[in-house]
């Protein structure tokens, strides 16, 4: 017997996900988990470095 099934790449199976998701919970979910997620790594980094952080790597970033 052959087989039939197809492998999917990594970008498919990640499209075939993010559209279950938003089939399940619609688009403003993915704007919800966006700013959680942003405003906790930010603070974290904050917390652990302090402001100094953001002037040094942002001059640094700008020097290239």
């Amino acid at each position: 017997m052959a087989d039939t099934t197809k492998k999917m790449s990594r970008a498919e199976a990640g499209r075939k996900g993010g559209q279950t998701t938003k089939q399940r919970y619609g688009e403003k979910h993915f704007g919800r988990i966006g700013r959680i997620g942003g405003k906790k790594g930010g603070e974290t980094t904050k917390q652990r470095y302090g402001s100094e952080f953001y002037q040094k790597i942002g001059r640094l970033g700008g020097s290239k």
